[in-house]
C-alpha cells in the first residue's frame, strides 16, 4: 500500500511541476497581442482573398494597425469597412471606387466556333492542355466556368458558352482573375468609361475569319482619339485608363463592337 501512496505522490508532484513549467513557459515565450489589429480584422470580411496585397485579413489588419498600409484596400469590404475601421485607426475614412471584374472577349457561341470537341473534365484549366483550348481563337474564352465555380458571390456565370459577370454582385475579390487560364478576366474601377472586350492578338484577316467579335487592329479607335488614350499593340487595342476622358467616340466607330461601355 506504501508503494502505491509513494508511486502517486511522484506523479502529482510531477503533475504539478510540470504545470509550473509550462506557466512560467507561457509568460516567457508569450507573444504580445496586438489588440488593435484583433479589432481591425474582426470587421474585416474574412474573404482571405489576397486583393488588398496582403497574405489575406489578418495580415492586412496587422499592417494598419501599424500604420503601414492604406485603409481602403479591402475592396470585398468596400466603403463600409473603411468606416468602421477609421475611428480604430483615428483618422476619417476615405472615399473607396466601387470595382468589378470583367471579360475581355465578346467570343461566344454565335461569334466563333469551335474546332473540335472535347471529352474529358468540364474545366478550363483542362482543356487549355489541349492545343489552347477548343476554340478557334486560342485567346478566347473557353467557357467551361472555372472562374464561376470560385467566385463566391455568384457574380459570374456561362451565357452562350462566354462567361459573364454581374457588376452588381461582384465584390472585386480577384479569385476569377487567378484562376483563369487564359488570363483574360480583369478588375476595374467602376469609374472606367470603355474597355476593350477581346485579347486576340493575331492579325485582323486572320481574326475576321475566326471570331465576328475580335478585335481587327484596324486603328480606328487610336485615330479617333483626342486625348492619345489609345494604342495598338500586338494587333489589339489598348486603352490608357489614366488618359481616357470618356468621350466615348472609340466605341461609336469600332466595326467589330468589341470597345463598349464599362457595366
Amino acid at each position: 500500500m506504501t508503494h502505491i501512496l509513494i508511486a502517486v505522490l511522484i506523479v502529482i508532484i510531477i503533475g504539478i511541476t510540470a504545470g509550473l513549467v509550462l506557466s512560467a513557459a507561457s509568460v516567457i515565450f508569450a507573444v504580445p497581442v496586438d489588440k488593435k489589429a484583433v479589432q481591425i480584422q474582426e470587421l474585416l470580411p474574412g474573404a482571405n482573398c489576397g486583393a488588398c496585397g496582403f497574405s489575406g485579413c489578418s495580415g492586412y489588419a496587422a499592417a494598419l494597425s501599424k500604420g503601414e498600409a492604406k485603409l481602403g484596400l479591402c475592396s470585398v469590404g468596400g466603403q463600409a469597412v473603411v468606416d468602421s475601421i477609421a475611428p480604430i485607426l483615428g483618422t476619417e475614412g476615405t472615399e473607396v471606387t466601387p470595382k468589378t471584374a470583367y471579360v475581355r472577349c465578346s467570343g461566344n457561341n454565335e461569334s466563333t466556333s469551335k474546332i473540335a470537341q472535347y471529352q474529358g473534365i468540364r474545366s478550363c484549366a483542362a482543356a487549355k492542355q489541349l492545343h489552347g483550348g477548343m476554340g478557334k481563337c486560342t485567346y478566347g474564352c473557353i467557357g467551361f466556368g472555372d472562374c464561376a465555380a470560385v467566385c463566391e458571390y455568384d457574380a459570374i456565370s456561362i451565357q452562350n458558352g462566354l462567361a459573364v459577370v454581374n457588376s452588381d454582385k461582384c465584390r472585386a475579390c480577384g479569385s476569377c482573375v487567378k484562376v483563369c487560364p487564359q488570363g483574360i478576366i480583369d478588375v476595374q474601377s467602376k469609374k472606367t468609361h470603355a474597355v476593350v472586350k477581346c485579347s486576340n492578338c493575331d492579325k485582323g484577316a486572320y481574326t475576321k475569319k475566326i471570331c465576328k467579335a475580335g478585335c481587327i487592329g484596324c486603328m480606328k479607335c487610336m485615330k479617333v482619339c483626342e486625348h492619345g488614350a489609345i494604342k495598338i499593340e500586338n494587333n489589339l487595342s489598348r486603352i490608357d485608363y489614366d488618359k481616357c476622358q470618356g468621350c466615348m467616340k472609340c466605341v461609336e466607330v469600332c466595326p467589330q463592337h468589341i470597345i463598349q461601355p464599362f457595366n
